[in-house]
């Protein structure tokens, strides 16, 4: 099973990820790698892609930490991090145009309505895993 990618699509979370500090959300992050890679009968995760909104308030060099010193003895001990950070999308609830913001202002460039909701960029999950 050499460079197998398991697609895992689990998602973290979110509900909490205001209350959570990155130690916890790496905890989870390692329970969800452990159960796939062990479902595979994986010998070794290689690396872990991790899909992480641009409004999220995660900070990829913390959960690399935790990571590195959570997984120590563990099926994921030495995976490499993969962070891929979506860009936020917003979609206008007055005339439905959809774009992505330069800056603060969510006001929509179409029809100048202030009525945003936010498509993309907070997303969190273990899209998939590369296990041997």
């Amino acid at each position: 099973m050499s460079g197998a990618r398991i697609l895992t699509g689990c998602l973290i979370d979110c509900r909490m990820v205001v209350h959570m500090h990155e130690l916890a959300i790496t905890e989870s992050i390692l329970n969800i790698v452990q159960r796939h890679a062990e479902q595979a009968q994986a010998k070794r995760v290689l690396s872990i892609h991790l899909v992480i909104g641009e409004l999220s308030s995660i900070v990829d060099d913390c959960v690399q930490f935790y990571f590195d010193y959570l997984s120590q003895n563990t099926i994921a001990a030495g995976a490499k991090l993969l962070f891929e950070r979506p860009k936020v999308e917003l979609a206008c609830e007055a005339c439905g145009h959809t774009w992505q913001p330069v800056d603060a202002d969510w006001t929509c460039p179409r029809c100048g309505e202030a009525r945003a909701r936010v498509v993309k960029g907070r997303e969190f999950y273990v899209e998939s895993i590369e296990v041997e």
